[in-house]
């Protein structure tokens, strides 16, 4: 009894290891951001520092856009882990991946900035593409602990269905990063309706669920 209560100990240590590694990936990842608009802190000789900042809007909406990324993929990745219970020799690799697509993020972000104005297309698709790499790596984090047991089993079934919405956002963010080639404005709506669903992963998976609860208490 005291050997099993001992290697659920451990365990719970490794997931709280775990994550906490991963808090700190994240917290630089923000701090990557800001680098970009240290860039712009000097004005230009002869224009006044509110010249120079509406001048030079785009790196701070790509701060915020990039922030936002990185602060929901924070959220929905301490939702993921508050189910996982145990890890294995794997599951650092497979959270290793998405942590790899976080700090990519202020790269994305900084081309974003940059070129915006002149290449904005192709600026958000690369920032796009990014967010699609992230859909994956999100749906990897579900999918690998829910098929090696390592959640317990009276939370399988919610578990199901949060997984199944981190598969969908695979093919929506896929989309919406073919729509960067065709529409700005476009493309951007897709990605803050994203942001709007994925800010409450855990209500929207809820959600999900008791919609498919009704539809089988429904008589045939």
């Amino acid at each position: 009894m005291s050997n099993t209560k001992e290697t659920t100990e451990n365990q719970s240590n490794e997931t709280a290891r775990l994550e906490a590694f991963s808090d700190g990936v994240f917290a630089i990842a923000i701090t990557l951001l800001v680098l970009e608009l240290i860039q712009i802190l000097h004005p230009q000789k002869g224009e006044s520092l509110l010249k120079s900042y509406l001048n030079h809007w785009e790196p701070f909406l790509a701060f915020l856009i990039g922030f936002l990324t990185i602060l929901i993929c924070w959220i929905n990745h301490h939702h993921v882990f508050s189910y996982i219970k145990k890890t294995d020799s794997t599951l650092p690799w497979v959270n290793g991946f998405i942590l790899l697509m976080i700090t990519f993020t202020p790269f994305p972000t900084a081309i974003l900035a940059e070129y915006l104005e002149t290449e904005g297309k192709f600026a958000l698709a690369i920032f796009g593409f990014n967010y699609f790499m992230i859909a994956i790596g999100s749906y990897w984090i579900c999918a690998y602990p829910y098929n090696k047991s390592l959640i317990d089993e009276k939370d399988r079934k919610l578990f199901h269905y949060i997984k199944l919405t981190y598969g969908y956002s695979i093919i929506y963010t896929f989309l919406a990063f073919l729509v960067c080639f065709i529409s700005i404005p476009v493309a951007i709506l897709l990605y803050m309706i994203l942001f709007c669903v994925f800010a409450y992963p855990k209500e929207f998976a809820m959600r999900f669920l008791k919609r498919k609860q009704r539809k089988l208490r429904k008589p045939k």
